[in-house]
């Protein structure tokens, strides 16, 4: 006979791989880091398998751990969205929405959208938190959070979320940016991305989705990237550019705060390659879920200049009034 699981021990491994720590765990769940490792200990006897393995700066799920996580989502998902419908039974209405973002939407497209929600419905109450892609979806599956806004770059592959819908927002451009000493710098119709292949370039880390991007696109024009400097903020990254260390590419919603006297924006020759810019959240919304969707796509229409993706279609345009950079 096949034991259940015990849905309060799923809730802390849930939490402790969502938090990387079982100390932060505690911290979000009031309880003991000692209790945390216990009921976790104690499904970990239940099952005959190591869900958690220990590393310096945390913890992460083994193999048989993330499966477990992942269901774990759902299962604590699914208890909140029943709670969540017998509410909306009873008569009540919806009083809180998280968000989660990565850094350039939080500038660009977060404030404008919070605002009218706010202005609709002032009893709610709205969070906001610092979410970098491809992170976040474990997080909407299991109800920690209401919607995600997250991107993906040119070469970073989908990935499926049962249960979550993904609804694009904004095609952002990717823009090559120099130093303002570069050969190239003097403004021309268009860069041919092979003319830059012994050139040094600045990015994020291995495995980070821009990487991943100016890896993609460097194959594609038949050369290997040399990063000589990683950073995942392109605050940094345009400072190094403009330091004349090397050169980069950037999103266009981020470079409202570059310094044009030192680094100089142009376009890659042919198709423009985007970023794609969405919203996620839950199948079966809540009516504040419904009503931010709609404020986040009517600011991404403000931003892109009335060029922003339309649901179900696959319509771009360059985002004409970019925020400033970031993170993201």
């Amino acid at each position: 006979m096949v034991r259940e699981l015990d849905v309060n021990r799923l809730r802390v491994l849930v939490e402790v791989a969502h938090a990387g720590s079982i100390a932060e765990a505690a911290r979000t769940l009031a309880f003991t880091p000692s209790a945390l490792s216990q009921q976790i200990a104690k499904l970990e006897a239940e099952l005959g398998a190591r869900l958690l393995e220990r590393r310096p700066g945390g913890v992460v799920p083994t193999p048989v751990g993330a499966v477990l996580v992942e269901h774990g989502e759902r299962v604590i998902g699914a208890l909140r969205q029943a709670r969540t419908a017998v509410d909306a039974a009873l008569g009540a209405q919806p009083r809180h929405l998280a968000l989660g973002s990565f850094a350039t939407a939080a500038q660009t497209l977060v404030p404008m959208a919070l605002a009218e929600l706010k202005s609709r419905y002032p009893e709610a109450e709205l969070s906001l938190v610092d979410i970098e892609p491809p992170d976040g979806y474990g997080l909407v599956t299991s109800g920690d959070l209401d919607v995600l806004i997250t991107h993906r770059y040119p070469g970073v592959p989908p990935t499926s979320h049962p249960g979550l819908e993904r609804r694009p927002l904004l095609d952002d451009p990717l823009r090559l940016v120099l130093p303002s000493g570069h050969q190239l710098a003097p403004r021309t119709p268009g860069i041919d991305l092979a003319r830059l292949a012994e050139d040094t370039w600045i990015s994020g880390a291995l495995g980070i989705p821009n990487r991943v991007c100016l890896e993609h696109l460097a194959r594609q024009a038949e050369f290997e990237p040399r990063v000589a400097y990683e950073s995942a903020d392109y605050h940094v990254i345009l400072a190094l550019v403009g330091a004349g260390l090397g050169i980069a590419l950037v999103p266009e919603t981020v470079l409202a705060g570059a310094d044009r006297s030192r680094v100089a924006v142009r376009e890659l020759r042919g198709p423009t390659p985007a970023r794609e810019i969405a919203v996620v959240h839950r199948r079966r919304p809540t009516v504040l879920v419904r009503e931010l969707t709609a404020f986040l796509r009517a600011a991404a229409d403000a931003v892109s200049g009335g060029g922003a993706r339309k649901e179900g279609g696959a319509g771009s345009g360059p985002a004409r009034r970019p925020a400033g950079p970031g993170a993201g």
